[in-house]
């Protein structure tokens, strides 16, 4: 795959992996996925990561397998999952995600498929998304943005370029931000971001920082856009 494409918006420099069907997280799974095996994740009904899954599973020749709380109309995310190759499993009447979750570990038990943790968030993952940020053709950046789920993104970033400056937006959870400054979205998880950046972003996720970055970001920052 190629290297990440990367754009002056202003006075920052974005990582636009908006551009990669099933975005950064893709760009690893596809080094890590086994063609053939069978691969299962418990995702929020907003969550993108099972975008990322489904289209490099399909690329690899390995089968994705989603678990996710029923709703009335499945999300849109859950849909490009289905239709990427995922198959899609609802869990519910009720889906706590605590359901989700235990429901994905039995049928992995039952079938002997590979359960992925939450925001693929492995010390194998994390290597290989410092890899990605270490093949962008630039100096390393003194400050770097980005939106911490999981807070596996971040942390990664952090591995390549030890000495910038990190901020990162909480948008559900606290994460494992590793030494991040973090700042909390004022919109909750569920809501789609309220200041959009003028390029396609995920709306639950990366599009939160904009607000942030538009505002605070220093000139010569880096902000990764994970996904549209």
């Amino acid at each position: 795959m190629n290297a990440p494409v990367i754009e002056h918006v202003g006075e920052v420099l974005v990582v636009r992996d908006d551009l990669v069907p099933g975005g950064t997280k893709a760009r690893v799974l596809l080094d890590m996925l086994e063609p053939g095996r069978e691969y299962v994740y418990a995702s929020p009904a907003q969550g993108y990561a099972q975008v990322a899954l489904a289209h490099a599973a399909a690329t690899v020749g390995a089968r994705a397998t989603v678990f996710v709380a029923k709703r009335k109309e499945p999300h849109a995310r859950t849909l490009e999952a289905g239709q990427a190759g995922a198959a899609i499993r609802q869990v519910g009447p009720v889906g706590y995600m605590s359901v989700v979750r235990a429901r994905a570990r039995a049928y992995c038990d039952a079938t002997g498929a590979t359960l992925l943790p939450f925001g693929f968030d492995t010390p194998s993952f994390l290597r290989g998304l410092a890899e990605v940020a270490r093949s962008l053709p630039l100096e390393p950046p003194a400050e770097v943005w980005s939106v911490a789920g999981s807070g596996a993104l971040t942390r990664a970033l952090q591995m390549a370029w030890p000495l910038a400056g990190f901020r990162a937006i909480r948008i559900g959870a606290i994460p494992d931000a590793g030494r991040a400054r973090l700042l909390l979205a004022p919109e909750r998880f569920e809501q789609p971001a309220r200041v959009r950046p003028p390029f396609p972003s995920c709306d639950n996720y990366d599009a939160k920082a904009w607000r942030f970055v538009s505002k605070y970001a220093s000139p010569g920052a880096l902000f990764w856009n994970v996904a549209a």
